[in-house]
């Protein structure tokens, strides 16, 4: 049993009322295939794109020669993470294009962001889940700038996590910044919660993500570990 721990849930509940994203995507569907009368058991069958809820890009999202998911190692998957919050910014600009000034200036306080680091950016963005309008359907809401992008591959770290739907801002619908890390095998958590319960450094993160066949991405349940 651990001790002196907080373990901390990350993740978004994934049902048939998760927003898909991309726009255009399907909910989830579920259809119960046996209950406890008669089967004597409770089991469903689910359908669902790979990129709904909280969820997992591996390189191959964007790099046709880059990992997926079942071929990502694990031990990429189980990180000490950095908090980067950028609330105040996002808060001001809905489509704001959080800056390598950002993660330098984190820096400056905290020290240089290592190798095979997880850098979580808090936007603030998953209170605003009960207002889809806001959420989602407007395509505003922010996300990291190609600069902060190469930064980030040029600090060599293991995935960026973000509490929007997505790294890049809801605006930029080519997704550059996808076309710059996950190329340089760095790995995405998307659609995170509670960012403001982790410390700033000293945390770690379990990306759990269902290791499927050949995907692109998939569903994970992201779980924070914080002395």
């Amino acid at each position: 049993m651990l001790t002196g721990v907080r373990i901390i849930d990350l993740t978004q509940p994934l049902g048939p009322e998760t927003r898909p994203w991309p726009i255009g995507g399907k909910p989830l569907e579920a259809t119960v295939t046996a209950t406890y009368e008669p089967d004597g058991a409770y089991a469903r069958r689910i359908t669902f794109d790979e990129h709904i809820g909280t969820h997992f890009d591996a390189p191959a999202h964007f790099a046709p020669d880059g990992d997926r998911v079942e071929a990502v190692a694990v031990e990429r998957l189980v990180r000490p993470a950095v908090v980067v919050d950028v609330r105040e910014a996002c808060a001001a600009d809905p489509d704001h294009h959080v800056p390598a000034a950002s993660f330098e200036a984190f820096e400056a306080e905290h020290g240089r962001i290592q190798p095979g680091t997880a850098v979580l950016v808090m936007t603030g963005w998953d209170k605003l889940r009960d207002d889809p309008d806001r959420y989602l359907t407007n395509l505003h809401f922010p996300g990291l700038s190609t600069d902060a992008g190469r930064l980030l591959v040029d600090r060599k770290v293991a995935g960026i996590g973000i509490d929007t739907l997505g790294i890049d801002p809801g605006c930029e619908l080519d997704c550059p910044v996808h076309h710059i890390t996950l190329p340089a095998g760095l790995w995405h958590l998307e659609g995170l919660l509670k960012l403001d319960e982790l410390p700033p450094t000293g945390a770690w993160i379990v990306a759990g993500a269902a290791r499927i066949k050949d995907a692109s991405g998939a569903p994970a349940r992201v779980i924070a570990l914080v002395p």
